[in-house]
């Protein structure tokens, strides 16, 4: 059968490429010495074409992979659409109708695009953000804790790990950009986030503690203790200092909305210039008659 030959014809392919390309290990010219690496029926693959695809400073290995990949993807192609030409009928082969649909979408979405640029007021004031924030409290219901904090991970034996906890925890500004510089030279990692709020699970997350053991501990602070502390398998302590929590259920603070509330009235803005495109055209075309309806007259 004629697929049985397409698919030997795919595996010989194949087979030449490997072996092609495992005879020849340093760079993609050596790879293949003449202009053509592979054939199939009348289609060439030139040495051009495959370097193109093999990016500056690739390994000899990373070479050989690619380029068996390049040409075994190439042949598959060539042989599937030659079989496609084949089986299908002259109708099933037409696709002029779906191609003129294509471009007239694709045309008519650019000229929205350009109409949108054109005239989208990208100014987005704090007035018009808190309006819709006050407007709007339920949209931004918590589902996870959000909170502002700084962590470190340091070894539990750290002699300095009762200074780090004082200072990180200071009001002080002078004390809290100290913490940079002492556990620059013995914690395992710090990060200073109390200016920023953060999701509590990203934040569990980069700070190595368990999402549930920072919920139940960020319920259990107070203001005598506003650590959560952890301790892992490796003797490292982990310390999260909360400087300010927002539980799950209640309201996301306005400074943690305020990008999502940009895009929520940016895209108003486009929806509201998309509609108004529409229905002035409309509008223009039955004035101008350039639009007619043509009832039936009973």
């Amino acid at each position: 059968m004629k697929w049985k030959a397409y698919i030997g014809v795919l595996v010989l392919v194949s087979l030449a490429s490997c072996k092609a390309v495992g005879r020849l290990q340093e760079t993609t010219s050596e790879l293949f010495g003449g202009e053509v690496v592979a054939k199939v029926g009348n289609q060439r693959l030139y040495r051009s074409q495959l370097e193109s695809y093999i990016p500056a400073g690739a390994s000899p290995e990373d070479s050989s992979a690619l380029a068996r990949q390049y040409i075994q993807s190439w042949a598959q192609d060539i042989l599937l659409m030659d079989m496609a030409e084949e089986q299908l009928s002259p109708q099933e082969k037409d696709v002029s109708a779906e191609l003129e649909e294509y471009r007239r979408n694709l045309i008519k979405y650019r000229y929205e695009q350009l109409y949108i640029r054109q005239r989208l007021d990208t100014l987005v004031t704090a007035e018009e953000i808190d309006r819709y924030y006050q407007d709007n409290p339920e949209r931004f219901r918590l589902e996870r804790p959000v909170l502002k904090a700084r962590y470190l991970i340091i070894p539990a034996d750290a002699r300095i790990l009762k200074v780090l906890k004082e200072k990180i925890s200071s009001d002080d500004d002078m004390e809290v950009m100290e913490v940079d510089s002492l556990a620059s030279s013995v914690a395992l990692k710090y990060v200073d986030q109390a200016d920023t709020w953060a999701d509590a699970l990203s934040l569990a997350r980069d700070a190595g503690v368990e999402y549930r053991t920072l919920v139940q501990g960020i319920k259990g602070l107070s203001a005598k203790n506003p650590f959560v502390e952890t301790e892992d398998e490796a003797g490292n302590k982990h310390v999260i200092y909360v400087a300010e929590a927002v539980p799950e259920g209640k309201t996301a603070p306005l400074e943690y909305c305020q990008e999502r509330i940009r895009e929520i009235l940016l895209s108003a803005r486009k929806h509201a210039l998309e509609e108004g495109l529409e229905k002035s055209l409309m509008e223009d075309a039955l004035r101008n008659n350039k639009f007619v309806i043509y009832e039936n007259e009973k």
